[in-house]
């Protein structure tokens, strides 16, 4: 459940989200995954 995002879905439908938030956090795990995979690029192709 947890991979699946079950528990960080509930977390966030608890209380309201602004817009602007919703915008922010959504961009940041965007960049972060962005990054994630980069990193592992980078390690498996070596540039």
């Amino acid at each position: 459940m947890q991979r699946e995002g079950v528990f960080r879905e509930m977390k966030l439908r608890r209380a309201y989200e602004k817009p602007s938030e919703k915008k922010a956090r959504v961009g940041a795990e965007s960049l972060r995954r962005h990054r994630k995979l980069m990193r592992k690029r980078m390690d498996r192709e070596g540039y």
